[in-house]
């Protein structure tokens, strides 16, 4: 540890005696620098040092000492410095030297990148145009690949077609599956793919379709051919009964004749050779099962082979059970001539004909279900004459026995001669299977089944149609048409079933009884004014707008009336054209209704707080525009029509006509209430009247009238308020 001199010790030198002090002068100096040194290197405080200096009076000593101290800590930081950064600057000296050789090899440098961006800008160009042509290549192989696999498919696609025009439904089929399973997912065409997606299901249909009709038709010729093949086999067994008799008489005369000893002669049975099917046996018939066989196979490559067999198990139990009803029908009825008891057998027959009724109707219903839900609600065009014959003039549903000019666009859709056809063939095959059944009298029952068809099944289908899936104007009109003119095919229905039975067309006109799809057209013509009411609100919300405190009358009318009056001419315009003109007034006239509904409310509701004259006579002249739009449908109605289509405004008529008379007590008097107020409600009345503002009554108006004569019409309005209060 350093030596620190303290103030005892000080003094302690100074006792020292003056010969002493004079020979040590120099070592003393020498010692406190050396000391000033050591305390100044080891941090230590220099005040002592310097109380010391001033208190000896000096200073210059101690100055002297701090300056040698300085200069001697100054050559130390030279010798330092030296020593520390004599490599920097070494270092320097070495990085100046090596600047020369830098400032060469950038030079150097710039030169090769030259060189370099001259040779390399070639090449990368090139580059460039491999890159590019590369791409090209590429896309050019890819539409190539694709153009080839969009060759094959259409290929595959040109020979589906070729099997199916020629009814080669296997190869057509197989066809399809190669498409499905080799090349849709690898098609590059969208719109290809979309298509097949779409087509494929229907060409299977339609194949399955195609090759159960050839089936049914089958199953028809089948019943022909095995009535016939049974009568042919019951003849053979009859032929070869008669030749075994032949034969037995033959050899009984033999052996007559042998037991007479006629030994002389010999004589011997020949027998002729006879076909037993006889000389015409080339020409019997036989049965042709190829169309099983190949609907079979149809439905087995499609996959519903068990669909298939559970269809034809039924139809040919369905035929044979048809079969044994025809043949025990005869028995019953020839039983029955004989004075036999045969009602247990006609309640078996009975429960056999209710059954064969079920599932002609289950049947039915299906294919109802399938023609509506194909129905695109648009109008059916008919190119040719053939197609009107088919699906107009067949079902007798046409208006005019003109025969319009080709093409011709039908007020009806698709829907309408589907559902027509069903109709037919169930009353054919009802008739048919009837007549075999030994009733003479059959048209009732058929008649029951038929009505039982069209009131359930078909209108109930109609109704669930238009329940869930109508939600356009146009669709719903369509319908709509479409039972005006299913309402003269269910006439036509009746006088079918009654030509087929035999029964005279005069008694199926009389007992005539309601139009049996009522409840469907009822819908259709709601689901319609619903949509059209729908419409009319959009614009009847303009009323907002009607400035219930005018001073002066529109003459032209309120904006909402003219929007209204333009969409309905042009409804009327578009619907006159499908829809007939019963059903038109009948939707224009609830629309109206509506309409005179929503001017009563407007005034009737708590937007409308107060009103003036000359408002209502706006309504008034809105109510004019209305009522001129009704009279304008006299040529498409009849007069009668028309005043009811102006009937449907009579309570928004008769609620102004009452607002605007000038004596509007007599709205009290019986006689005249009914003649000119039938349709108005008193409660409503006391309401609207209640609002009504004269023009006396406006702002400071009390003040300049207080003692001026009360308005008549006024004081006659307020004493029908008053009196029809002391009514409530």
């Amino acid at each position: 540890m350093a030596y620190t001199p303290t103030m005892s010790s000080i003094k302690s030198r100074r006792k020292v005696t003056p010969a002493a002090a004079a020979d040590n002068v120099d070592s003393a100096e020498k010692l406190d620098q050396l000391l000033l040194s050591s305390a100044i290197s080891n941090g230590e405080d220099v005040g002592p040092f310097v109380r010391k200096a001033f208190a000896s009076g000096k200073p210059e000593t101690l100055l002297l000492h701090l300056r040698h101290f300085s200069r001697s800590k100054e050559s130390e930081i030279e010798e330092v410095c030296r020593a520390h950064y004599q490599d920097f600057i070494q270092a320097v000296d070495d990085l100046r030297s090596l600047l020369s050789d830098v400032d060469s090899l950038k030079s150097s440098l710039s030169e090769s990148n030259a060189k370099l961006q001259a040779v390399g800008l070639p090449l990368l160009t090139s580059l460039d145009s491999f890159v590019e042509a590369r791409n090209v290549c590429r896309n050019v192989n890819l539409a190539l690949q694709s153009v080839r696999s969009c060759v094959r498919l259409m290929e595959l696609c040109s020979r589906s077609n070729y099997h199916l025009s020629r009814g080669n439904f296997y190869m057509a089929l197989k066809c399809l599956d190669t498409i499905e399973c080799v090349f849709l997912d690898k098609t590059p065409s969208s719109t290809i793919k979309r298509m097949l997606e779409k087509k494929i299901p229907e060409i299977r249909w339609y194949i399955e379709r195609k090759v159960m009709k050839d089936f049914n038709d089958w199953l028809v010729e089948i019943r022909v051919v095995c009535r016939n093949l049974g009568q042919l086999a019951i003849g053979q067994a009859s032929s070869a009964r008669q030749r075994e008799e032949d034969l037995r008489i033959k050899q009984r005369q033999a052996e007559e004749q042998s037991r007479l000893s006629l030994r002389d002669c010999v004589y011997a049975l020949e027998e002729e050779d006879e076909d037993p099917v006889g000389d015409d046996s080339s020409n019997g018939e036989g049965v042709d099962l190829t169309p099983l066989y190949r609907a079979y196979h149809i439905h087995q490559t499609l996959g519903v082979e068990d669909r298939f067999k559970q269809y034809y198990f039924e139809n040919r139990k369905l035929q044979l059970t048809s079969d044994f009803q025809d043949y025990v029908s005869l028995l019953g009825v020839t039983l029955r001539r004989y004075g036999y008891l045969v009602d247990p057998l006609l309640d078996v027959l009975s429960k056999h004909r209710d059954k064969y009724h079920e599932l002609l109707l289950s049947d039915c219903r299906k294919q109802i279900t399938e023609a509506l839900s194909a129905d695109k609600f648009d109008q059916m065009l008919m190119k040719k004459e053939y197609e009107y014959s088919m699906n107009v003039l067949s079902f007798q549903i046409q208006t005019s026995d003109i025969t319009p000019a080709f093409p011709y666009v039908a007020p009806f859709s698709s829907t309408v001669p589907d559902c027509c056809r069903i109709v037919r063939s169930f009353i054919e095959d009802s008739v048919s299977f009837m007549s075999y059944g030994g009733q003479i009298d059959f048209f009732e029952v058929v008649k029951k089944y038929l009505d039982r068809l069209l009131s359930e099944d078909l209108d109930g289908a109609l109704v669930k149609l238009i329940n869930t899936s109508i939600s356009a104007v146009s669709h719903a009109m369509q319908v709509a048409a479409n039972m005006a003119v299913m309402e003269r095919a269910c006439d036509f229905f009746f006088r079918h079933a009654a030509q087929l039975s035999g029964i005279p067309l005069r008694m199926v006109e009389r007992g005539r009884r309601q139009f049996p799809l009522c409840k469907a057209r009822d819908a259709a013509e709601d689901i319609l004014s619903g949509l059209l009411k729908q419409k009319v609100d959009g614009f009847m919300m303009l009323m907002e707008h009607v400035n219930w405190m005018a001073d002066e009358t529109l003459q032209n009318g309120n904006e909402y009336v003219n929007e209204v009056i333009i969409y309905l001419e042009t409804l009327v315009s578009t619907a006159q054209q499908i829809l007939p003109p019963k059903v038109l007034k009948r939707v224009i006239q609830d629309v109206l209704s509506h309409i005179s509904e929503k001017i009563v409310g407007a005034l009737l509701g708590d937007t409308v707080k107060r009103f003036t004259v000359n408002a209502i006579m706006s309504i008034d002249v809105d109510i004019r525009i209305l009522e001129s739009f009704a009279d304008n449908q006299a040529p498409l109605l009849s007069e009668e029509d028309a005043n009811q289509l102006k009937s449907a405004l009579a309570e928004s008529r008769q609620l102004v006509n009452l607002l605007l008379s000038n004596n509007p007590e007599t709205f009290l008097n019986p006689v005249i209430r009914e003649r000119s107020y039938n349709n108005l409600d008193y409660r409503k009345v006391v309401i609207i009247s209640e609002k009504l503002r004269d023009s006396s009554e406006r702002l400071f108006g009390t003040f300049g009238s207080r003692g001026s004569r009360q308005n008549p019409k006024k004081k006659s309005l307020d004493s029908l308020i008053k009196r029809l209060k002391d009514m409530a």
